[in-house]
């Protein structure tokens, strides 16, 4: 089974990739043969080299192909009901010019037990090292200011859960970190088990996500809101993947959105390793076909 699997999985990852490519190669095949046909028709005595005009043709749905076909590493959409601009792009979450965004646990864990802390290759862990470069003592402070007031929903024994925090929030408790300028939106959407492991789903997610745009509309100003592709990574919503979770956050911020300006621009980063993963011209295409308010639930 696993010497005929992974043969199947790499031609199902190439025709994915060639798919695109061969159906638009196709498509401009079919033009420039119509339109040879037709000049063929009006002109019989200037087509006197077929061979050569074949040649001719295929270089052309070749390079038409190519150029359709090239990376895009940038959507953009803006919507006018409501008044907002959507951006989906490749890059770096840390390098924008906005207010952002990184998810966290019910918990708020930021380190655990002894040499144990958050995953460095997390958003999480790009934030402790990036902003506060690595002090996890002053973002544990910064976020037990941010929380005051918010009353937890359970007080977890150290018998439960040997390592980590104690107090657990709702879903959708959002601590507001960093100075006006550049706000940090710390979102709970999913769970931290006893053993230390973070786990969310598709519901999670959503329930998550309203209560940041709840705090996001309280406090960002309506300035522009970048935020990574939280639950692709170690919070394992695992029944979608990553293009369906860029929809999820679209659709929510969409629906949050109809009644109130959220933000003038909500951005979503993509890692460049989760790049090959996402179809930006479908996402560009599922955005067009959201342009009007009776698609937006």
């Amino acid at each position: 089974m696993k010497r005929g699997g992974l043969p199947r999985r790499r031609l199902t990852r190439v025709w994915r990739v060639a798919e695109p490519f061969a159906a638009s190669a196709l498509l401009a095949f079919g033009g420039v043969s119509a339109l040879v046909q037709f000049v063929g028709q009006l002109y019989p005595y200037t087509l006197r080299a077929p061979g050569l005009i074949s040649l001719a043709a295929v270089a052309v749905c070749v390079a038409w192909a190519v150029w359709r076909n090239r990376p895009v590493k940038e959507i953009a959409h803006r919507f006018y009901h409501p008044a907002t601009a959507v951006r989906v792009c490749v890059g770096d979450l840390f390098e924008q010019d906005a207010h952002l965004v990184v998810g966290f646990s019910d918990t708020f864990d930021t380190a655990l037990a002894g040499p144990r802390v958050i995953s460095p290759v997390s958003m999480q862990g790009q934030l402790l090292e990036r902003v506060y470069g690595g002090d996890a003592a002053t973002l544990d402070r910064e976020l037990v200011a941010a929380l005051h007031g918010r009353q937890p929903i359970l007080m977890e024994r150290r018998g439960s859960k040997p390592v980590g925090k104690l107090k657990r929030y709702p879903i959708g408790t959002v601590a507001v970190l960093g100075t006006k300028s550049r706000l940090l939106f710390a979102v709970a959407y999913s769970s931290m088990g006893s053993d230390g492991t973070a786990s969310s789903s598709a519901d999670l997610l959503w329930r998550g996500l309203n209560g940041l745009w709840d705090a996001v509309y309280s406090h960002a100003e309506r300035g522009p809101v970048a935020m990574p592709l939280i639950g692709s990574g170690l919070a394992r919503v695992d029944s979608l993947d990553r293009e369906a979770l860029i929809r999820l956050i679209l659709l929510s911020y969409l629906a949050a959105s109809r009644s109130r300006v959220v933000s003038r621009e909500l951005r979503i980063v993509v890692r460049p390793v989760d790049a090959a993963a996402v179809n930006l011209r479908e996402l560009r295409a599922f955005l067009r076909s959201l342009d009007t308010a009776g698609h937006v639930p």
